[in-house]
């Protein structure tokens, strides 16, 4: 498994909506509402046959109210 973590900006007001929809999909590991540019904090696993563009965009941009993503990469944990 790949952990990824993703950064999402909602539409304003709808954090909590988008939120929601992410908890009732069952992919994310940890969910955080934060602060700055960005309204929530995603950690997933993703399978290492799968994928990552794929999946995200399948799995969660698919959503309503979200304007914008950014994903990042793990490649060691120490």
């Amino acid at each position: 498994m790949t952990c990824v973590f993703v950064q999402l900006r909602c539409k304003p007001g709808k954090a909590y909506q988008v939120a929601d929809q992410i908890y009732e999909r069952e992919i994310v590991s940890e969910l955080y509402s934060t602060s700055g540019e960005w309204d929530l904090l995603l950690k997933l696993y993703v399978p290492h046959e799968e994928d990552i563009g794929k999946f995200i965009n399948t799995h969660i941009l698919d959503i309503e109210h979200i304007e914008r993503s950014l994903t990042t990469l793990t490649f060691k944990a120490f």
